[in-house]
C-alpha cells in the first residue's frame, strides 16, 4: 500500500515560506541548512518551520499530553491516517494499533513520523500494556450502556478506542473498556465517521484537561 512521501505532503499542505533571507540564524542546531536554503513547505506549525523533523519531535516529547488513542485495524481503514493526523494536533503521548500492522498512511500526512505509533497484535496485548501504564481505557461508541460523552469529565491519563469504520468497537475490545461513551447526534445517520468521532472525542478531553490555545 502506498502512502504520501513528505515531498508529496509539501505540495498539499500548501506554499509554506521560502529560503530563509541571509544570514541565517547562527547558533540555533534545530535549524535544517537544506530548509534554510530551499525553504520549508511541509506541513508543520510556523514556530517549527526551518526545524530539522529531530528537532521538532524533541520538542513535542517534552510537552507531549497524557492522552492516549486506540483503534482497532481489522479493515485497513482509511480513517486510522485521519486519526493521527488529529492525535499528532492534540501532541498525544501515543497512538495504539490493534490488530493489522499494517495502516493506511495517506491521510496522516506523515504527521505518524512525529509521535509514537505503537503495535497491538491482540486486544489482550493491548489491554496489559494500558494496565503497565496504569491507564483508564474508555470506547467511544454509540452502543447500549455508553453514556453522552458531552455529560462527563474524561479521566486526565485515557486512552480513548475506537473501533473500525462500519463494524465499530468488537465485543472483546469492549470487554476490557472501564466505560463507554457515545456523540449524541441529532439526525437520522446511524453513526458519525470513525476519523470524525475521534476528533470529537479529543478535543472534549482537551476542554478539561489543556490549556487555552497558543498562537502559532
Amino acid at each position: 500500500m502506498s502512502f504520501l512521501s513528505e515531498d508529496e505532503v509539501s505540495r498539499l499542505a500548501g506554499p509554506g515560506v521560502g529560503p530563509h533571507p541571509r544570514p541565517w540564524p547562527a547558533g540555533d542546531d534545530r535549524l535544517d541548512p537544506e530548509l534554510l536554503a530551499g525553504g520549508d513547505h511541509r506541513n508543520v506549525a510556523d514556530r517549527y518551520r526551518y526545524w530539522t523533523m529531530a528537532a521538532i519531535v524533541e520538542d513535542l516529547n517534552r510537552t507531549r499530553n497524557p492522552l492516549r488513542i486506540a483503534i482497532q485495524n481489522w479493515a485497513h481503514d482509511f480513517n486510522i491516517g485521519s486519526m493521527v493526523r488529529t492525535a499528532n494536533a492534540f501532541n498525544v503521548a501515543g497512538v495504539h494499533v490493534i490488530g493489522r500492522r499494517r495502516w493506511n498512511r495517506r491521510g496522516a500526512m506523515v504527521t505518524d513520523r512525529y509521535l509514537s505509533v505503537e503495535h497491538h497484535p491482540d486486544v489482550a496485548s493491548f489491554a496489559t500494556a494500558m494496565d503497565s501504564l496504569g491507564y483508564a481505557v474508555v470506547g467511544v461508541d454509540n452502543l447500549p450502556g455508553a453514556v453522552a460523552l458531552e455529560s462527563c469529565r474524561l479521566p486526565e491519563q485515557v486512552c480513548l478506542v475506537f473501533g473500525s469504520e462500519g463494524p465499530g468497537l468488537t465485543d472483546e475490545l469492549v470487554s476490557v473498556c472501564e466505560r463507554l461513551v457515545a456523540i449524541t447526534q441529532y439526525g437520522s445517520t446511524r453513526s458519525i465517521n470513525a476519523g470524525a468521532a475521534a476528533a470529537i472525542a479529543m478535543y472534549h478531553w482537551a476542554r478539561d484537561w489543556l490549556p487555552g490555545p497558543t498562537a502559532t
